[in-house]
């Protein structure tokens, strides 16, 4: 820390000015009130340490200087005999301690370690805000990871498309998101985005919200009832839970996906759509299709392009970055600051698997946020609750790397393995990582990844 130690006794300046440099900080002395508000003006100390009575204006002038100059900055005022009660009102105006003389240095050292925490703090959230800021992010889907950056690239190259796009991730990983990226991104961009849960209905009621129903085509059927299709004309329908489609269903959505035309249920005439087909499935439709459970040629038809979300384990590292922006999202929510996040507490949270992925780290900010009244800083506990299975995840102890370094671990691995996959084909592996040949090249000689031997030119 940078310190101004404004205080005209000598004892004084000598052993605490000592004391303060033995532990490490930089220490600026001023014998008067001129000369500690020139170090000011030059912007000089994290920390103010002023005697209220000095030559000059006085303490009360450094310590109004400093707030004007930087309200957070912390200033701690020194009192003698007789000046307790302007001590009292130095607080009052902003001061955030006083001491009475004579003290003990190990209590100024104390307090100057705490406000040196706090602005280690202060500095690593604005340091997640920033990388926040930089981070890729579409239609709200927040990431820096490598796993992130390849979805990114996907829904570019996709998105502009008619093709059919199967979006495939853990429940909690963000497929609605995607899925309505890919719309915002296409040319059906002003047409209507309609989803459906295809797990939240029985057969007999998905068939009908899917087509729609003529008057009287069963009990309770009093008039004519559009359906989803007919709803998202012109637009894109997202079938979330695809998955759970009931084999009846999957013939008659066949149908319609060969021919872009159904009949409502109790109808004879055809409806005629023109939309565009987004799916997504939370376990690998592959494995229904071997089962029996899901139509194979319903598969090839919706299988064109595949996307698959990584869940949040998969990427911690971005762990920092979705917390910062939750946070951030539910302080502009309610007119406030954002609440800052410990590093024993961040540590922690990336370590945590997050069995219901980013869903459940969402979900925990806005718990804690709503919980937390006016504290400034959201701790462990009050973010997450976790299944006895877990608790051994959450570690705090240890120091929190730089987000830069464990992206960079992230990133370096996904790199290898992508080689390893190509057999060192540079090219090859540049087409999968979305990333230029001469990236890669560089990524490799800055990385100091091994190539593998290839197989083929490059």
């Amino acid at each position: 820390m940078r310190i101004l130690l404004a205080e005209d006794e000598p004892t004084i300046v000598v052993t605490l000015g000592d004391a303060l440099r033995g532990a490490g900080h930089s220490v600026f002395d001023a014998p008067d009130t001129d000369t500690a508000l020139e170090f000011l003006e030059g912007g000089l100390p994290n920390v103010v340490l002023t005697d209220i009575r000095m030559p000059g204006a006085g303490g009360m002038a450094v310590l109004a200087r400093a707030l004007e100059l930087a309200p957070e900055r912390p200033v701690i005022v020194m009192t003698g005999y007789g000046t307790v009660d302007q001590a009292v009102e130095a607080m009052r105006l902003g001061a955030r301690n006083y001491v009475q003389k004579p003290f003990r240095n190990e209590a100024i050292l104390a307090m100057v370690e705490d406000f040196g925490q706090l602005e280690n703090l202060r500095e690593e959230n604005r340091g997640l805000r920033e990388r926040l800021s930089e981070a890729q992010s579409i239609a709200g889907i927040v990431g820096a990871s490598p796993e992130m950056e390849a979805v990114f690239e996907r829904i570019r190259k996709v998105a502009p498309t008619e093709a059919t796009v199967l979006i495939e991730g853990e429940s909690g990983t963000g497929k609605e998101r995607v899925a309505r990226a890919l719309h915002g991104a296409s040319g059906r961009a002003q047409g209507p985005f309609i989803p459906i849960s295809c797990a939240a209905l029985p057969e007999t009621l998905l068939e009908a919200e899917l087509f729609g129903h003529e008057k009287g085509a069963f009990t309770d059927a009093r008039r004519e009832r559009r359906g989803r299709f007919e709803l998202a004309d012109g637009g894109t329908l997202f079938l979330d839970d695809i998955d759970d489609m009931p084999l009846a269903v999957q013939v008659k959505l066949l149908r319609v996906l060969q021919e872009r035309s159904f009949e409502r249920v109790g109808g004879e005439r055809q409806v005629e759509v023109d939309i565009r087909v987004l799916a997504a499935t939370k376990v690998p439709l592959q494995e229904l299709v071997n089962a029996g459970k899901f139509r194979e040629d319903l598969f090839y038809r919706i299988h064109v392009v595949p996307l698959s979300l990584p869940p949040l384990r998969a990427r911690a590292g971005d762990v920092p970055l979705l917390l910062t922006h939750f946070i951030a999202a539910q302080a502009r929510r309610a007119g406030g600051e954002p609440q800052r996040v410990s590093r024993s507490t961040l540590v922690a949270l990336t370590n945590y698997p997050w069995p219901g992925n980013v869903r459940e780290l969402e979900n925990a900010v806005q718990r804690a946020v709503a919980l937390a009244g006016d504290k400034k800083e959201l701790a462990l506990e009050d973010l997450v609750t976790v299944d006895p299975r877990w608790r051994g995840a959450l570690k705090t102890s240890g120091e929190l790397r730089p987000l830069r370094e464990v992206v960079r671990e992230h990133e370096v691995e996904h790199i290898r393995r992508a080689l390893v996959e190509t057999g060192g084909h540079r090219t090859q592996t540049a087409d999968i990582l979305g990333i230029s040949r001469k990236v890669l090249w560089e990524k490799i000689r800055d990385f100091k990844i091994e190539v593998p031997e290839r197989r083929g030119r490059s």
